[in-house]
């Protein structure tokens, strides 16, 4: 079997389809199809079927898919061994020409990070303590830090007095959420389910910084997280004491990314700047 229609039937089962994979790729789709075609010949049992207009892998597909994984992590592991001396620090300091960081941000749901590994070599992904693991079948997870989320209020609120609150306290207050199918939408969920009454969703904003800002003009209670909001004088964060509630904030990559001395270089940053702020902000 050829390495390269083994990354492609890869490709196929993260992205979801013939054109998706062709942009990744930079070929066209008819020659995914072929190349794809080619790897059917030297299988003995279907590794794709059409679900609808939609070419998706078989069982057999996907855990020929998983395997390419341990087969391109061991090709790159025999090629790093030649490149021992990069693991040593000092030379990876004094190295030159060691390609530029790059970051980009995307706003996706919870569900579109795990997708994001096909196009970045690490992404920064986080979820609510309660939801569905990542698919760790096909990703590495590098747990960060559990950050605890606030209620946010307006510090002359009257209930900024308070050291904590309940669901009962806030559930009549006006709240600024995030986009539906977002993370923190499902603490919102709860509050009310626990309060035995619905939300008043005035404003849904992704962005905390932005979100800070209504909270402190008096636009509505919010929730924000502990340890990573920039402190403002206009907003005071209470923990809700009868619904604990936290994120997870992780690393996704592909397992063969690990390899790269350059990838595990900004790893090990990432879980220090964790260990640093892992704490609240004083307020």
């Amino acid at each position: 079997m050829d390495l390269h229609h083994l990354r492609l039937l890869r490709e196929l089962g993260d992205r979801g389809s013939l054109a998706a994979v062709a942009r990744a790729m930079h070929i066209t789709p008819s020659a995914v199809s072929q190349q794809l075609r080619s790897l059917q010949r030297s299988a003995r049992v279907p590794l794709t079927e059409r679900r609808g207009r939609r070419l998706v892998l078989t069982e057999a597909g996907r855990a020929l898919a998983a395997a390419a994984i341990e087969v391109s992590t061991a090709l790159d592991r025999a090629g790093r061994a030649v490149d021992a001396y990069l693991d040593n620090p000092a030379a990876l300091l004094s190295r030159a020409g060691l390609p530029p960081l790059r970051c980009s941000d995307q706003d996706v749901p919870q569900a579109g990070f795990p997708a994001l590994v096909a196009d970045y070599d690490l992404v920064l992904a986080h979820r609510l303590a309660h939801s569905p693991p990542w698919p760790a079948d096909r990703l590495t997870v590098v747990p960060l830090v559990h950050e605890p989320l606030y209620v946010a209020m307006p510090a002359g609120h009257r209930l900024a007095t308070k050291t904590s609150l309940t669901t009962g306290d806030v559930a009549a207050e006006p709240w600024i959420s995030v986009r539906e199918g977002f993370p923190i939408e499902g603490v919102l969920t709860a509050i009310a389910a626990a309060a035995g009454r619905p939300l008043d969703i005035v404003h849904r904003v992704n962005e905390f910084t932005v979100v800070a800002a209504i909270v402190a003009a008096g636009g509505g209670f919010a929730l924000l997280p502990g340890y990573t909001s920039r402190p403002d004088p206009g907003v005071v964060l209470r923990p809700l004491a009868d619904l604990p509630v936290g994120r997870h904030i992780d690393v996704l990559t592909r397992p063969e990314n690990l390899h790269r001395v350059a990838v595990r270089t900004v790893l090990d940053s990432l879980r220090e700047i964790a260990a640093e702020h892992g704490r609240p902000p004083r307020s």
